[in-house]
């Protein structure tokens, strides 16, 4: 294989495995910035000097342009999969690179109080997609991928599908909003209908993995596979070249939150995963078992979910200040 065949190959492989166009993007642009780093030197070169090439470009990142632990981490994992998929190579080890320091962070979590300010600074269906996140411990990726399917109204549950680690889970349908959703899918409908007049022509309806709609033509015209929370108008697939209804863009939702949460006089640093980090938060604090959240969340380890047992008492560690044991109010004055 010659040097500039690596990306298609890389490519082929990536959608083979079934991962999301978003990780083929990251992992393709970590490859050629790898590529270009040892100033594109054959293929046998670096198959050859893998474990040295590695280690030097994961250092760099660390040394040189100092990147977060999690950025590294990202193109470790692109490079492992360029190995071991693509080049078929025993990586060995490797494991001689400088880290990248690790942060120690508490996740931002809102006040109930605060969470109902920034949902009601909300309208129409961002109001809806925000109360899911709060309400359900979704991810953002995974309340923007819910389909019609996925809504199960009689038992008030939702289905989230391959979300992270390729898991399926059940989470509660806020009933808080169960009426306000019945009431936006009839408005959604429309977007179908209107998809449905160019079926003939093979464009509209839902976009859909390929693999899924090469067994299922019909499905992308298909209530059931349609996106709880559509797009406006429809796109080139940049896949198959397809055009396609695709679901809301997730910079479009986290413009919304960020103008909200200034309504409601909320100043923290918020993303839609603040609200997942709420609900963990509150759940607990309300007396919800650990693994029970754990389930919910959708986490593989239960050291993921404990970090939210920082953050849910009053008090750093759940203590009282001594100060406020004092027993009398401060009348002094102060500069």
């Amino acid at each position: 294989m010659k040097n500039q065949k690596i990306i298609p190959k890389t490519i082929s492989k990536i959608r083979v495995k079934g991962y999301s166009y978003a990780t083929e993007k990251t992992y393709v642009e970590w490859i050629k910035r790898y590529i270009k780093f040892h100033q594109y030197k054959s293929l046998n070169k670096l198959i050859e000097n893998h474990e040295y090439d590695i280690s030097t470009f994961l250092s760099y990142l660390a040394n040189k342009r100092l990147v977060s632990s999690s950025t590294q981490n990202q193109a470790l994992n692109a490079l492992v999969f360029l190995y071991r998929e693509v080049l078929g190579v025993d990586l060995g080890n490797f494991s001689s690179y400088s880290r990248s320091k690790k942060p120690q962070l508490v996740p931002t979590v809102l006040s109930k109080k605060a969470v109902k300010k920034i949902i009601n600074n909300l309208k129409g269906e961002y109001q809806i997609i925000v109360t899911l996140l709060y309400g359900a411990g979704l991810r953002l990726n995974e309340v923007l991928r819910l389909r019609v399917k996925d809504i199960d109204f009689d038992r008030n549950q939702l289905f989230i599908r391959l979300s992270k680690g390729k898991k399926d889970r059940a989470v509660p349908l806020p009933l808080l909003i169960k009426e306000y959703l019945i009431q936006h899918l009839k408005i959604s409908h429309k977007y179908l209908e209107e998809d449905k007049l160019l079926k003939g022509k093979n464009l509209g309806g839902a976009s859909m993995d390929y693999a899924l709609e090469r067994k299922y033509p019909t499905a992308p015209w298909d209530w059931s596979w349609q996106y709880v929370f559509p797009s406006y108008k429809t796109s080139k697939d940049p896949r198959t070249g397809r055009v396609r209804r695709h679901h809301l863009h997730p910079s479009s939702l986290t413009k919304h939150i960020k103008r909200a949460s200034l309504q409601a006089g909320v100043y923290k640093k918020i993303s839609a995963h603040t609200f997942r980090h709420s609900f963990a938060t509150h759940l607990l604090e309300d007396g919800a078992d650990i693994r029970t959240i754990q389930m919910l969340l959708g986490h593989n380890s239960l050291k993921t979910t404990m970090i939210y047992t920082h953050v849910a008492k009053k008090g750093a560690c759940g203590v009282i200040s001594p100060a406020d044991k004092l027993g009398f109010n401060l009348g002094g004055n102060f500069v």
